[in-house]
């Protein structure tokens, strides 16, 4: 019993000795995470990042390689293209956290946003403008002179969800009282503004509707284009086709390529990159900027927009 009594008594005196301290190697901001550095004798995991076909895949390659190579250096990590054939695929990809970020048009952002929550990141300005408009492109030789001209012609779409491309021009005819089937003789489909182009140059198409961006930037590369297509329709101002992130990619990663984005600008070493993909800077935008666009595509029937 007295032995009991002792063990008792011990076991109180050693619960109620003082806590030993230890020292505190440092203090911890949960505001500020940084990502830890890659361990000695591990690959960096790629940022896998999509760009929509809103140019061909062999010009999406030779325009966004330098910029690639830039977010490479900036981020200490391999970055990977991804491209798919069309808008939705893309979609795809970033609804399912199989991309980081994305380049997509601004249908497709719309779409994404409203049913699965692709989130904003940044977007790009040119000329100053976070705006861009549909082209209605005509070869030179022709005597269309409005929408209305290219009744029983050949039309060449970009996508099936392309905002410049498929959606306004869809809206465009409504507003005339057609549908494209019951409009034009024939419609296909060339999955880049580039090649739509190219379709009205060559005489392959009566008359597209193409990213005023991309036309742009295309003539500015071949001056040979201004020559054998002209613009005969101009659309409202849109709002440009942003980058985004996927609902998967971690905060962390989100912060720290948004803070390298906003500061290219601000980087000599970046001019080659930025002029590669014919951006001025990218800016902060906001999700209403897009509202005009929703409120346009919610006046055409779902079935008028889809493949």
């Amino acid at each position: 019993m007295k032995k009991i009594i002792f063990l008792l008594v011990a076991l109180f005196l050693v619960s109620c000795s003082a806590i030993p301290q230890t020292e505190i190697a440092g203090n911890v901001d949960l505001n500020d995470l940084q990502p830890l550095p890659t361990p000695a004798g591990y690959e960096a995991v790629p940022l896998r990042v999509a760009v929509a076909a809103v140019i061909s895949p062999k010009g999406t390659v030779e325009s966004y390689s330098p910029f690639l190579s830039y977010l490479e250096e900036k981020l200490n990590r391999p970055v990977e293209l991804i491209q798919r054939r069309t808008y939705l695929e893309v979609n795809d990809l970033i609804e399912h956290g199989e991309v980081d970020i994305a380049f997509v048009c601004t249908s497709a952002y719309i779409q994404g946003h409203d049913t699965f929550g692709m989130e904003l990141l940044v977007a790009p300005q040119v000329d100053g403008k976070t705006t861009y408009n549909s082209y209605l492109i005509v070869p030179t030789s022709s005597n269309a002179q409005s929408m209305s001209d290219l009744k029983g012609k050949v039309f060449a779409f970009t996508d099936p969800i392309s905002l410049s491309g498929r959606v306004y021009p869809t809206y465009f005819l409504q507003q005339l009282g057609f549908t494209p089937e019951g409009f034009f003789a024939s419609t296909f489909y060339t999955y880049s503004h580039d090649e739509a182009i190219r379709a009205v140059a060559s005489g392959v198409a009566d008359g597209a509707a193409v990213d005023s961006l991309v036309f742009e930037y295309a003539v500015a590369r071949d001056p040979a284009l201004a020559e054998k297509v002209k613009i005969i329709h101009r659309s409202p101002d849109f709002g440009i086709p942003p980058v985004v992130a996927s609902p998967f990619t971690r905060p962390q990663i989100k912060d720290e390529l948004q803070s390298v984005l906003l500061e290219m600008v601000n980087d000599p070493t970046s001019e080659n990159a930025l002029l590669a993909i014919g951006v001025e800077r990218f800016v902060l935008i906001d999700d209403s900027a897009y509202d005009s666009v929703r409120a346009l595509v919610g006046v055409i029937p779902s079935s008028a927009v889809q493949p």
